[in-house]
């Protein structure tokens, strides 16, 4: 039976996964969980309340509090980070098809996404052996060394675009440094959640390390932000909702590490060959059906390329395979929802309608035996100016524009020309140049002649609108510890008495 049929035939219903079991969670509607590519539904969850995400905090707590987990040895910790690790990778096969079927990223795509994922987990392990407190040189005969505590119960809230990779980053360094954390992921994607947990509890994972609590992000999202045990807040999702979000876990001033919304400028300087940039562009824009914080969203094209790049580009979007995700001959799934693909095609209107030029897509795509699917063709706006709404608004979609500027000055302007500074992209093979670029665009992340690379060493976060913190790096792995400062005096200060010879102290602190 294929996966297609699988759907089709069978519905499954998800409760929690609570103290290393899956639970019945939640007393309202079931919600629906559908197959982007067919819209057929394969999975109903419920929307858990405030009671389930209770359960699921105390469940967390009690597991850092413990001594199965809270009083492990760093080593054994790190040997048991890596043997999920191992885990992991013995399910990716099982792990990738049904991240496929949930949320329709194309096979391939998901493939080779996920086989990266066991790497994040071994590299926190390695900074989990290797960390090192620190001795601090202070005045005076003192010794001074800091202690770090775990920091307790990471509340993470998921979106659906990378499930499994964006959880597993913050996962990752939950379990190298010893909190415990409850994870809601998105109503719509939540089967491979789901799955792991369920693959590192039956690996020896303790219960009440990982749990996940199901439901919708303004109802159990909502309950998870607020709670009042929460020691870190960690959300990928919109800017509006890390707004909401984070407002409610300062009034128990929770840490916070948020990923929002982007709007990727890709500044294509001419000193740089057009065909590979034109491919650049399509990676950047397209991979994930442009469902990505960091999508190359906006193409500013220096004047002397930009027509030769706009036909390129037109042309290679037009050649992008749309299918089924599960034949390897595809090359772009759907968007996530019915509702996704109609704010794509909204933003197809506001360019229209703003006078930008249409040069390849901007409509719904048909995908025969498919018709449910949520698809829509790679879309390419040219001519767009700074002031209309597709070069400043996130879409979230196969869908990216093009602007023309004529000196490195423009570029910077039109590139820095956002409320988001998640990430960013320069085409030279200038050196001064690239390094200039590099530092004066206004971005978290930049990539130099490449896109979406990332790795569990280097930091990964934005500024402005994009949110704030630092997941991958040690950025991260120290961020889930609170620092305590000993101070230790070295002196035979058995005489002091600060009261016999006030006068005569010369120091106080």
């Amino acid at each position: 039976m294929n996966a297609l049929d699988k759907a089709a035939g069978r519905v499954e219903e998800h409760g929690n996964f609570v103290d290393g079991a899956e639970i019945e969670a939640g007393t309202g509607e079931m919600i629906d969980v559908r197959n982007p590519a067919t819209g057929v539904v394969i999975a109903r969850i419920p929307n858990s309340g405030p009671d389930d995400v209770d359960r699921a905090m105390k469940s967390a707590r009690a597991a850092f509090e413990g001594r199965e987990w809270g009083g492990m040895d760093i080593r054994a910790r790190a040997r048991l980070v890596n043997r999920m690790a191992d885990a992991f990778e013995a399910n990716l096969d099982a792990l990738y098809r049904l991240e496929t079927l949930n949320n329709g990223r194309p096979v391939n795509e998901t493939r080779a996404q996920l086989a990266r994922l066991p790497d994040f987990f071994r590299y926190f392990a390695g900074l989990a052996l290797a960390r090192r407190d620190s001795v601090i040189p202070v005045e005076g005969p003192y010794l001074n060394y800091t202690l770090r505590k775990p920091i307790g119960v990471v509340a993470n809230c998921t979106p659906f675009n990378h499930p499994l990779m964006i959880m597993c980053k913050s996962l990752a360094a939950v379990l190298a440094t010893g909190c415990t954390t409850v994870v809601k992921p998105s109503e719509y994607t939540p089967l491979t959640t789901l799955k792991l947990a369920e693959i590192f509890s039956e690996a020896g994972l303790p219960k009440g390390v990982f749990n996940v609590v199901l439901g919708l992000g303004p109802t159990t999202g909502k309950h998870l932000a607020e709670h009042p045990d929460i020691n870190k807040l960690v959300l990928t999702g919109g800017t509006e909702a890390g707004r909401i979000a984070g407002a409610a876990a300062a009034r128990v001033f929770a840490h916070q590490t948020m990923e929002l919304g982007g709007k990727t400028p890709v500044m294509v300087f001419d000193d740089f060959d057009v065909d590979q940039a034109v491919n650049y562009a399509a990676f950047g824009a397209f991979i994930g059906a442009g469902q990505t914080c960091v999508c190359a969203s906006r193409h500013i094209v220096q004047a002397s390329v930009y027509d030769e790049f706009v036909e390129k580009l037109a042309a290679k979007a037009k050649s992008i395979r749309i299918g089924d995700p599960f034949d390897p001959s595809t090359q772009l799934g759907p968007v996530i929802s019915g509702r996704q693909r109609d704010r794509v095609l909204s933003y197809a209107g506001y360019g229209n309608g703003e006078g930008a030029r249409l040069v390849a897509g901007g409509i719904a795509a048909t995908v025969p035996g498919h018709e449910g699917g949520y698809f829509v063709e790679p879309t390419v706006f040219a001519d767009v100016s700074a002031n209309m709404r597709i070069f400043q608004e996130e879409v979230f979609g196969p869908f990216t524009s093009v602007t023309r500027f004529e000196t490195e000055e423009e570029a910077l302007r039109l590139a820095n020309d956002s409320p988001f500074g998640l990430a960013a992209a320069v085409r030279t093979r200038d050196v001064a140049r690239a390094h200039r670029v590099a530092g004066a665009v206004k971005a978290g992340i930049v990539w130099i002649n490449d896109h979406h690379r990332l790795d569990p060493a280097s930091p990964w976060g934005g500024v402005g609108d994009s949110g704030i913190g630092r997941e991958f790096g040690t950025e991260s792995f120290d961020d889930h510890f609170e620092v305590k400062s000993v101070m230790l005096g070295t002196a035979d200060r058995r005489d002091f008495d600060w009261y016999r010879d006030t006068a005569g102290q010369g120091r106080l602190n």
